[in-house]
């Protein structure tokens, strides 16, 4: 069995976010990246079959060399090996042809992507590699169990949760409670070490054109003052909320 899992590398959570002069652009200057937290459970749950039914595990980056440092923690937490694909993440569908290639290419079984990256938090990539391959797809997924050349999939929807089958290949777009979170890896010293020697291949992009043109990128409006009421207040509550906030 053959798994390839995509990785984005993002933002830290707590970092402070800002744009070029002209705002067309993220700012990385003094940014600290990490991997996206969705593909961390697609990956934790990539390395449990690797250990489990010796599945070989490659992680795969669409970017340039700034995102080497997260493939190799990757690595480092349990990948064989790692694919940098050398090209700028411009937009979904470049992204996700990139993957499509290699994933074609490398006759997968399994593609692993997390459900969508916590910076653009598009949520189109996994979905139009599927349509690109014409593979089965399983969106929003908590559960993953593999027998055979088959997979078990549970996956979140309205009210509940809905258990799916499908025959490899496949492409699985994981998310929080794909494993617990206890279970993900964090790199211990001799990971480090390993992933020093480990395989990490540089390929070029599948030339494609782009389809997506920024604008620019604004920040949300600054928080205002707040405005404390005394509970028992009630009168002067009602007057802001249908005379200044203009809810009621």
């Amino acid at each position: 069995m053959k798994i390839l899992v995509c990785i984005s590398s993002v933002p830290d959570t707590t970092a402070k976010i800002n744009f070029t002069g002209d705002g067309k652009a993220f700012d990385k200057n003094g940014v600290q990246f990490v991997i996206n937290p969705h593909d961390e459970f697609s990956l934790t749950r990539a390395v449990q079959l690797q250990e489990t039914q010796g599945a070989k595990l490659t992680v795969l980056t669409v970017g340039d060399a700034t995102v080497e440092p997260v493939m190799r923690k990757a690595l480092a937490i349990g990948a064989d090996d790692a694919i940098r694909v050398n090209a700028d993440a411009r937009d979904g569908l470049f992204v996700a042809t990139q993957i499509a290639k290699v994933a074609k290419e490398g006759g997968y079984d399994i593609v692993l992507t997390g459900r969508e990256s916590i910076d653009y938090n598009g949520g189109e990539v996994p979905g139009f590699v599927a349509g690109i391959l014409d593979y089965a797809f399983v969106n929003g997924c908590v559960g993953l169990k593999v027998e055979g050349n088959a997979v078990e999939a549970v996956r979140e929807i309205d009210g509940g949760k809905e258990t799916i089958s499908a025959q490899f290949p496949v492409v699985i777009a994981g998310q929080k409670g794909l494993v617990d979170e206890t279970e993900l890896r964090i790199p211990n010293m001799r990971g480090i070490m390993a992933a020093r020697t480990k395989p990490l291949n540089v390929v070029e992009a599948e030339q494609t054109s782009s389809k997506l043109n920024v604008v620019g990128y604004t920040k949300p409006a600054e928080r205002g003052n707040v405005t404390l009421i005394d509970k028992d207040n009630v009168g002067e509550l009602v007057r802001l909320l249908h005379e200044e906030a203009k809810v009621i």
